[in-house]
């Protein structure tokens, strides 16, 4: 029987926390609220309907630095959509009730560009001798190169222009 993967989409409770088990591996916990926000047609206002709220880890892998760009990027209150597989868990409390826990481990996670825009990079990768790219040496500010002219970028280009056919 494999894992149930799920996509869920909702805002984050708090801020990721990034923690370093024993064994040297970065995870990070978060939590993601969502409910079934709906606008009432009688009244024509937004209800919002019953939350879940998904107890969510994310971990480092050797090569993947997922746990540490989360806790880097996202923050209380952003909305988010996370896919990954999910489990459920049993615990006794401290009064010895039987407890059940479900949670997201996640593979994948970004910002809902419904809501933000992001300017997406690599981030630096850590190396032996620090971040990658921090022993290279200074390099002159580069000159900005002529780009070649977009015609239907520009606004106030001539619709009446004459065009050259492309030969083949």
């Amino acid at each position: 029987m494999s894992t149930p993967t799920i996509t869920i989409v909702g805002r984050l409770t708090r801020d990721p926390e990034l923690r370093t088990t024993k064994n040297g591996k970065n995870v990070c916990s978060f939590t993601i609220a969502a409910n079934n926000r709906r606008k009432n047609q009688n009244t024509g206002e937004w209800e919002d309907g019953s939350a879940i709220f998904l107890n969510c880890t994310a971990w480092d892998s050797e090569f993947l630095h997922l746990a540490t760009n989360i806790a880097n990027a996202l923050h209380k209150g952003m909305q988010v959509i996370a896919q990954g597989q999910i489990s459920q868990g049993r615990y006794q409390d401290r009064q010895g009730v039987e407890r059940t826990t479900v949670e997201l481990r996640v593979d994948s996670i970004g910002p809902d560009l419904n809501r933000y825009g992001v300017d997406v990079h690599e981030p630096k990768r850590p190396t032996a001798s620090g971040f990658a790219g921090s022993q290279q040496p200074q390099q002159q500010a580069a000159q900005p190169q002529q780009q070649p002219r977009d015609p239907w970028a520009d606004d106030n280009a001539d619709a009446d222009a004459e065009w050259e056919e492309p030969s083949f």
